[in-house]
């Protein structure tokens, strides 16, 4: 019988993070951490503001804020029925989502059953000294588990768009203030935190 979680509330952030179903791999390949990408775009981008992503070989973590009712455009919201439910429910939105994305990797590479875990899991976050430190958490991902030593060199993260130049839907201006510049959001990158801090919002 599966957890009952939380609902997601509007008007707060979250840290949401999910992983393969007993550890099994969620993205073969790159094309499927695309696909992957291209429905969060779809299916999350437009009820929740983004401020850091990562995704690894079994499992994955958002920061994200939830919109409000007023914050929404509705014109923009996808679900996986062509029915538009009578209240929109961000939880649901994720399950769409998740949904999704498991029909297509069954499709593609010939496979049945549960993808990810259920339900996923979700932390509400209350300060900006958790969103610094669980920003950093986030984009070190990699380098906590032995993928690479500099966080500027894997691919799968939101970190090289923050710092970056290019146009972007992440909530870059947003991220950066919490470290007062750039060149602190780097500096902050760079040194190994104590995460005993943040210890309620890591789900590893």
């Amino acid at each position: 019988m599966s957890e009952i979680k939380e609902p997601i509330a509007e008007g707060n952030f979250y840290h949401i993070y999910n992983r393969g179903n007993n550890g099994i791999v969620i993205f073969p390949d790159n094309n499927a951490k695309r696909y992957f990408l291209s429905l969060y775009d779809k299916y999350i981008f437009p009820i929740a503001d983004t401020y850091a992503w990562c995704l690894m070989k079994n499992h994955f973590h958002f920061l994200i804020y939830i919109k409000t009712k007023d914050e929404i455009d509705s014109s923009q919201l996808r679900y996986s029925t062509v029915e538009k439910p009578k209240v929109l429910d961000a939880s649901k939105q994720f399950s769409h989502f998740f949904n999704a994305f498991t029909q297509g990797i069954n499709k593609k590479f010939g496979r049945t059953g549960s993808l990810l875990e259920k339900p996923f899991e979700r932390k509400k976050i209350g300060s900006e000294q958790y969103l610094r430190k669980l920003i950093s958490y986030i984009h070190n991902n990699p380098v906590h588990h032995g993928i690479t030593t500099d966080v500027s060199q894997y691919e799968w993260t939101s970190y090289k768009t923050i710092i970056s130049q290019k146009p972007t839907k992440l909530k870059r201006k947003e991220v950066i203030k919490y470290y007062g510049d750039i060149e602190n959001f780097v500096y902050f990158h760079s040194q190994k935190q104590n995460l005993n801090e943040i210890t309620d919002l890591i789900i590893e």
